[in-house]
């Protein structure tokens, strides 16, 4: 618990201040409202969750078969964010850490990486170069971006959620028009891929291009996107946005990739390598009421992802490892399982159709600086489904403090009915600076 007291002495320092100075007399200074060419902020959350295991589920057997659990399990996670820039003229340096500590069953944990750090460097008013560790944040999706080619996947439960980027060499060129085609922009990146560069995201030695044309033409936003090079197969994208009314909003992306390859097991436990052209989607809308209810709908369509019968042989696969664990301690099967589980098997919405419905009220009944939401998500498959209510306040000044409770439904083989948990509790209590 060390690390994670940390986060409680850290708590201390940054508000501390901001509570000591809350009763002074404020007197401007002019020099306040000047542009500064540097910027430091952070963020600091601590986040006790209560995990309701569902012991006879696939994936609790997976990762608690040697050391098994009872009806629930605690955690305490911590995470620090701190992020910078500097601006001179015509250059900029920007960077973003993060730290995130985890205290279990298992042990302790802290893991820090740079999640952004690069450079850039603005030579025409239209034209900009950046070249360093950066997230591009592609596609137009709120739960799902499946053209978002060079970026890391979001988590669906947490899209909002800042994500680790990639090292990348791109620009970008913007170009204004009078008539239907109001904006043109063009983003070409350049995305290597060898030791220790970039080197979990697909085959090694290569040097990668992706690039995006946005339009904004007749007040829709268009993007055409694609990746090539060798550590994954090529890819096309196309997204786009469009305002119907003032308040209401539709959206969505589709992905075509070439030669996708996944492992697929068979009733016997056999791994096939199965390839083909896949086809992703979302479609999706965004609407806000006039007493500031925001509602998202998104339906996902995952070309990518295991059917129900490959899912079922997986399942079975794992009951079959940890059947023969319990009977001689051999624990192959399992840990082979526990290897295809990594990137595929375990992956989030790692089946292929999904709706996604998301209720946000903001400040009920008049109850300032509160806003209670409720988000549903469905695999429309095997109709197995997960549930989060939360609550929100933000009447404390750089404080957020949000309660969520996950509540997850399914049958036995089916995609939310196989998770490690049943239910799940957790409190955020973070500070800005």
């Amino acid at each position: 618990m060390k690390r994670l007291l940390l986060i409680s002495l850290l708590f201390t320092f940054w508000s501390t201040p901001a509570f000591a100075v809350a009763g002074e007399e404020y007197t401007l200074d002019p020099t306040e409202t000047e542009k500064k060419p540097y910027h430091v902020g952070g963020y600091i959350e601590f986040k006790p969750v209560l995990l309701g295991l569902d012991r006879d589920s696939a994936f609790y057997k997976l990762r608690f078969f040697n050391d098994p659990r009872g009806q629930n399990l605690l955690e305490a996670n911590g995470r620090i964010q701190l992020e910078g820039s500097y601006e001179k003229n015509i250059f900029r340096i920007y960077a973003k850490t993060n730290t995130d500590l985890k205290s279990s069953y298992s042990g302790e944990s802290e893991r820090t990486t740079f999640y952004e750090l690069y450079g850039s460097i603005k030579p025409l008013a239209n034209l900009r170069l950046d070249v360093g560790k950066k997230t591009l944040k592609w596609g137009k999706g709120y739960a799902w971006n499946p053209v978002a080619f060079v970026d890391r996947p979001k988590d669906p439960d947490d899209p909002e959620q800042a994500l680790e980027g990639y090292i990348v060499a791109t620009a970008d060129y913007i170009k204004s028009f009078d008539g239907p085609l109001t904006t043109f922009s063009f983003t070409p990146v350049l995305f290597p891929v060898y030791d220790h560069v970039n080197e979990a995201f697909g085959n090694n030695y290569k040097l990668n291009a992706a690039g995006r044309f946005y339009f904004l033409l007749y007040d829709t936003d268009i993007d055409l996107l694609f990746m090539t090079g060798g550590s994954r197969t090529d890819r096309y994208g196309v997204d786009f946005s469009r305002n119907i009314s003032i308040n209401f909003e539709v959206h969505g992306e589709l992905a075509y990739v070439r030669n996708f390859q996944k492992n697929a097991i068979d009733t016997n436990g056999n791994r096939n390598m199965v390839e083909g052209d896949a086809v992703s989607y979302v479609i999706g809308m965004r609407h806000l009421t006039t007493f500031d209810l925001t509602t998202i709908i998104e339906y996902y369509h995952n070309g990518m992802g295991f059917s129900g019968n490959d899912m079922k042989n997986y399942y079975d696969y794992i009951s079959r490892g940890y059947n023969t664990y319990q009977t001689t301690g051999n624990a192959t099967i399992l840990n082979n399982a526990l290897q295809m589980s990594e990137g595929s098997y375990g992956r989030a919405n790692s089946m292929t159709n999904y709706l996604y419905v998301r209720f946000s009220q903001k400040e009920p009944f008049d109850i300032v600086y509160f806003t209670p939401a409720l988000t549903w998500m469905m695999n429309t498959d095997d109709q197995s489904w997960s549930l989060t209510p939360e609550l929100l306040y933000t009447g404390i000044t750089n404080w957020e403090f949000r309660i969520r409770t996950g509540i997850i439904v399914g049958a036995r083989n089916s995609d939310f009915g196989e998770k490690q948990n049943d239910y799940r509790i957790e409190l955020r209590v973070g500070y800005y600076f």
